[in-house]
């Protein structure tokens, strides 16, 4: 743990990478989240146009594990869009706040903070009728299950998707694993006791989940529709 994550972070990318615009070391190992396990997650942008971009890397260098997400400005502009429209900032977050080891990524910084303070976009009415449908459906099968195992099942997929429905409600940023408790907390802290309390409890999932949808508009399922382009038809050979 008496390890400087800094300068071996710069040790790598200036070794792997020497060709680097510049780079940024973020994630826990420089937080008080850090543990014995943490990693350096490591975002390097190159040249525009270079070969080695745009690329994710796992390895270990100096005992530490390290992920490195390799891009140049048009791989980044890009990603970071992806992560707009699924509205999980992950690359906004490394970038934003994380802190530099090579060259100067200062604009590029202010952009992502930027955006992560805004939040994301509200989503449209046939985007939010499918977060409502989904959430129905999921309560409907708990509610109707009877096998114990399938009932197991479904109510740990409720759990989990009732708490992306509740960032969808309040307009947050999304996340996975650790970061979807964090973005809760984030936003509302006793709600996410009531969530994590609820876990073990397929009863509280379902009242947890029905708080939910009734933030979202309520149920949705009669009348529901979702229409989809129709594929471009295949010339004849």
């Amino acid at each position: 743990m008496d390890r400087d994550p800094l300068g071996d972070a710069r040790a790598l990318v200036a070794d792997r990478y020497p060709q680097a615009v510049w780079a940024v070391l973020a994630g826990s190992v420089l937080t008080a989240h850090r543990t014995a396990g943490s990693d350096l997650d490591i975002v390097v942008a190159l040249p525009l146009g270079d070969a080695l971009a745009p690329r994710r890397e796992s390895l270990v260098f100096r005992e530490w594990p390290v992920e490195l997400f390799v891009h140049d400005g048009q791989t980044l502009d890009a990603w970071l869009g992806k992560e707009r429209l699924e509205r999980k900032p992950t690359l906004f977050r490394m970038v934003g706040c994380g802190t530099a080891i090579v060259g100067d990524p200062a604009g590029r910084q202010a952009e992502c903070r930027a955006v992560l303070e805004a939040g994301p976009e509200p989503l449209g009415p046939a985007q939010l009728e499918r977060v409502r449908y989904g959430l129905t459906d999921l309560l409907d099968d708990l509610v109707h299950a009877t096998d114990p195992g399938e009932r197991q099942v479904i109510a740990a997929a409720l759990w989990k998707d009732a708490a992306h429905c509740a960032l969808v409600a309040a307009d947050r940023w999304d996340g996975t694993g650790k970061w979807l408790l964090r973005e809760l907390r984030a936003h509302d802290p006793d709600l996410a006791g009531r969530w994590l309390a609820a876990q073990p409890d397929p009863a509280a999932i379902e009242a947890f989940a029905r708080n939910i949808l009734d933030r979202l508009g309520g149920p949705l399922f009669d009348g529901y529709q979702a229409v989809a382009p129709r594929p471009e038809a295949t010339k004849p050979a």
